[in-house]
């Protein structure tokens, strides 16, 4: 091992879905920043300048963009922008989705969903990721380098659950989508992976979560930081051969067969 294992200097990263500051995204663009990235933070209200500033209080060079990412022209101006400012894309950290400010979440029985439940949910957790790869890879592909790190989840792929059609059928999706892209780009050393986390301490964490995660083998909720270092890994050079491939990390919550209190 040399010293500059997990050196992302001179590498730009775009990182989407940053702008609470605790959530993965922003923990994962912390910790690449840190290993010497410069990074593009990407949502959808002005508080993302809120976390550029916080980078760069940590001396790494950042820059932040709002944006609309369900919106394809958004995507295409914000991937072309950060192009512009920085030269290049390296690595780009899927994070958008699920929850996003001033826009409620909608749990509903699936007889009781409407289409336009549906469509949100698809665009907000599928299509974003989809319009910011499909506007990346051309840049990857040229450069004959890139990293895409998809945030998905146990929700759909690994595990079920009521009321969450749409989001899960998305987040499925999106594993089933990084698989067959991974396969047409690999050759062009261009690695495309999924990270599913489990009961996470995010600031979208509900009274439900915090109770799944007290339920798992680690006995707690995940941190933003644990799968942050999951998604670093894959986002860098050394994830020189891992392509299309699924990382849970769930503190052990779908290996288990029982799943309620543990003095049961």
């Amino acid at each position: 091992m040399t010293n500059d294992f997990m050196c992302f200097k001179d590498r730009v990263c775009l990182v989407t879905g940053a702008g609470s500051e605790l959530g993965i995204g922003f923990a994962s663009a912390k910790i690449l920043g840190k290993l010497g990235a410069k990074i593009a933070l990407a949502a959808t209200t002005d508080r993302i300048h809120q976390r550029v500033e916080e980078l760069r209080a940590c001396h790494i060079e950042a820059k932040g963009y709002i944006a609309d990412l369900t919106d394809r022209s958004q995507a295409e101006r914000i991937v072309a922008e950060v192009v512009a400012d920085f030269g290049k894309i390296d690595v780009l950290v899927n994070n958008a989705g699920l929850a996003q400010v001033n826009k409620n979440e909608n749990f509903k029985e699936f007889v009781k969903l409407e289409y336009e439940d549906w469509d949100r949910d698809i665009s907000r957790n599928l299509t974003i990721c989809f319009n910011l790869i499909k506007n990346v890879m051309p840049h990857m592909v040229s450069a004959k380098y890139g990293r895409i790190v998809n945030i998905s989840s146990i929700t759909g792929f690994v595990v079920g659950t009521t009321k969450t059609a749409a989001y899960a059928a998305a987040k499925a999706g999106t594993v089933g989508m990084t698989r067959s892209i991974a396969m047409e780009v690999t050759k062009d050393n261009v690695m495309i992976n999924s990270v599913l986390p489990g009961w996470i301490a995010t600031g979208a964490q509900s009274e439900r979560g915090v109770e799944g995660g007290k339920n798992t083998p680690a006995g707690r909720s995940g941190t933003a930081e644990e799968v942050a270092n999951m998604v670093v890994f894959l986002a860098s050079r050394e994830a020189s051969y891992i392509t299309g491939q699924t990382f849970v990390v769930d503190g052990g919550n779908t290996i288990q067969e029982y799943k309620g209190p543990s003095d049961l």
